[in-house]
């Protein structure tokens, strides 16, 4: 069943090996179990249903809710030679009835349809006359009202299924679920002991950034002109803002597009396509746009206002990238996003339990925005994964070369005015006492009268809200829900009042320029790329994405053999553009007198004779630093001790005590002798923030052995 898994894989998709978690997906599927998957946007997630289609006998039905992902993906798997198609809203009644007739006659291994499809009884009975083997769930969350794009028509999925004579395999993805949504997928879609899989939601090449106090439009205009030819999206909260940020890019005479709600339908189409087609470079959104863009190169995504919800934005910024090449997530945050959120749900919530639930969800965005810690762990540890090493190397947070400074005398004034205060206001008027500000409103209340009343003058309000809300986000203070909340304490406050505990804060600084490919043969296959998809009338990613193009700019591949070696090519595509592209980049080698090169499997059969960790390994040896070794490897430092301390686990002679301080040994020994060596979350609970779950595991196998 493996062998093929991996030649579909390769024949097809051009890919030698499957991602991590598709595997495991797969043959779930393939043993004709019911399966949930959970994979973050741009792990790959269609794989996980397009090759048991492919295995299996019978048609799969695909049930999405986003028509313009289907046209892509239809598209796509035509190109590869699998035959699709869709059927929605844009289609006529003739149109949709030829393909049902072509379909029962196994013309298609794949139809993709909207759910909204399960209503029509000319449908309804093709699924019960054609040889379906299996129903994919896309976007499986839309069935949950606790989900963040809730969609009535999903739940009368398990009614239509149910109706069936033949019940056919089911599985369900989503790329954002909390427990509380994926326990609703599976009881609302009747899934049968279903298997479930999460891949994890690390999107490892996506830098996330938040950057506060900034005036947007000019951080905007410059990133912007600082990333000419890159693609992206800036999402904003409201139409009018859309509009005024497109305004200004038109203005300096950017490539940009603009999408929401109000456009006229023509209008969002056309928009849609020219950023599918790269005649443009930038669009400006609502979040009206994006849920069916399959577009593989997006190289950033800015949000101009904070989302409502991590689940909103993960999947929002999880637009970038999806092709694996590094990109930028960059949340600009203003203090008026949180009213503008509050008013939303305000305006639209009428229930009491959901409203509750969904400022619970505002606050945890609002504790991203201004957490001191990592980015990155933040998310992960919003969606349920543990053990999260406290620094990734790759948020704004971690990048940030300043020390945290030590502010915990502030921090107990803040916590003592809130004690004081009677755990009864919010951080405005906390902030306003602090400073000693003379509000008529904190005059009345007998405020200033307060111990606490005027004692920390040095910072603004404004400053000292700031600080507040970053005290909330790290867990030092908590926050009511509602629309008006009140700070509170809870036990860490304690601790830092009673000097048990230490409270650390930096400021983040701003991002960097994408980094572009060095080599102009890139730029010469992205020109013929779009010369191709003008003339097929399909968006340039799906003749060969940019992973694709930057692995033939390096290895240059000069016949069909080595051609076949690279990302993303598989034998349709080897037919339909091999000539043509081996063509253009011989063409290159000759005009710049460039000889044979080393080739991809080449290249791969060194890698395969010294492994990653262990050419890290040689290269400490030499007595290059870890920050060295990140640099000159291009990968991150906590990877470079993850490879020595792997080295050290295979019995390689690695000098673990300069991965491990001695102080962090000893509080590390003090703190397993207090809660022992069974699990890391208690040790690491018992330890500061500094010390981290790597530093853990390297004394656990210093002392184990």
């Amino acid at each position: 069943m493996i062998d093929i898994q991996k030649d579909i894989l390769k024949k097809y998709f051009g890919y030698d090996r499957f991602r991590k978690g598709q595997e495991e997906v797969i043959n779930s599927i393939l043993k004709g179990n019911d399966t949930i998957a959970i994979m973050p946007t741009g792990a790959g997630k269609s794989l996980c249903y397009q090759v048991p289609a492919m295995a299996l006998e019978g048609i799969t039905v695909v049930i999405s809710p986003l028509i313009s992902l289907m046209k892509d993906q239809v598209d796509s798997l035509n190109e590869m030679g699998i035959k699709s198609a869709y059927i929605n809203s844009t289609l006529s009644s003739m149109e949709i009835t030829e393909i049902l007739f072509d379909a029962k006659d196994e013309e298609y291994k794949l139809i993709y349809v909207a759910p909204e499809r399960l209503n029509s009884s000319e449908f309804l009975n093709f699924l019960d006359e054609a040889d379906i083997s299996l129903i994919a769930v896309d976007e499986a969350h839309c069935v949950s009202q606790w989900g963040h794009d809730f969609r009535p028509s999903y739940t009368r999925i398990s009614q239509t299924i149910q109706k069936l004579d033949k019940r056919p395999i089911v599985c369900a993805f989503t790329a954002t679920a909390t427990n509380e949504v994926k326990n609703d997928i599976k009881n609302l879609l009747k899934l049968k002991n279903p298997n479930e899989y999460i891949s994890g939601f690390d999107r490892e090449n996506l830098t996330f950034s938040v950057i506060r106090g900034e005036n947007t439009k000019k951080f905007i205009s410059d990133f912007v002109e600082n990333n000419k030819e890159q693609t992206g999206i800036i999402y904003t909260s409201t139409r009018k803002e859309a509009e005024s940020i497109y305004e200004l890019l038109i203005d300096k005479d950017y490539k940009a597009g603009i999408y929401h709600a109000g456009l006229a339908d023509e209008q969002r189409t056309k928009m849609q396509e020219d950023f599918s087609y790269d005649n443009i470079d930038v669009i400006v959104a609502t979040n009206a746009f994006g849920m069916g863009i399959d577009k593989s190169n997006v190289r950033y995504v800015i949000h101009n206002n904070m989302p409502k919800n991590m689940e909103s934005y993960y999947q929002e910024a999880g637009r970038a990238g999806r092709d694996g090449e590094k990109s930028e997530c960059i949340l600009l945050f203003n203090p008026k996003d949180i009213q503008t959120q509050k008013f939303f749900i305000e305006e639209t919530i009428y229930n009491i339990d959901r409203k509750e639930y969904e400022y619970k969800r505002l606050q945890d965005m609002i504790d991203y925005c201004h957490t001191s810690n990592c980015l990155r762990k933040y998310i992960l540890e919003y969606f349920g994964e543990e053990n999260i090493e406290d620094k990734c190397g790759n948020c704004s947070v971690c990048n940030d070369n300043e020390e945290k400074e030590d502010i915990t005398v502030l921090a107990q004034k803040i916590i003592s005015c809130v004690y004081r205060m009677k755990e009864r206001y919010g951080s405005i008027l906390i902030a306003q006492v602090l400073r000693g500000s003379k509000n008529q409103k904190l005059l009345n209340f007998g405020l200033d009268k307060l111990s606490t009343y005027a004692i920390v003058k040095e910072y603004t309000v404004k400053e000292i809200q700031e600080i507040i809300n970053k005290l909330i986000a790290d867990d030092y203070l908590v926050l009511s829900q509602g629309q008006y909340p009140v700070v509170k304490m809870n036990n860490k406050s304690i601790e830092v009042l009673k000097g048990n505990e230490n409270v650390f804060m930096k400021i983040n600084k701003k991002v960097k320029k994408i980094s572009k490919t060095d080599n102009d043969l890139f730029d010469i296959l992205k020109e013929f790329r779009k010369e191709i998809s003008t003339r097929e009338n399909i968006p340039p990613y799906i003749v060969f994405s940019d992973a694709s193009l930057k692995e033939m700019s390096v290895y240059m591949p000069e016949n069909e053999e080595e051609f076949l070696t690279i990302k993303g090519v598989g034998q349709s595509k080897l037919e339909k553009y091999g000539e043509i592209f081996i063509d253009k980049i011989n063409e290159y080698r000759k005009n710049n007198n460039i000889g044979t090169r080393e080739t991809k499997q080449e290249k791969e059969n060194k890698k395969e004779k010294i492994k990653s960790h262990v050419i890290t390994l040689n290269m400490y040896n030499e007595n290059k630093t870890v920050e060295e070794i990140a640099n000159e490897r291009d990968i991150a430092e906590t990877t470079v001790k993850e490879h020595l301390f792997r080295c050290a686990i295979e019995g390689m002679e690695v000098d673990l005590d300069e991965l491990l301080p001695d102080e962090y040994e000893r509080q590390i020994e003090e703190a397993v002798n207090r809660v022992g060596y069974n699990a890391l979350k208690p040790i690491k609970e018992n330890l500061p923030d500094e010390i981290s779950y790597f530093h853990i595991k390297v004394f656990l196998h210093k002392v184990k052995g």
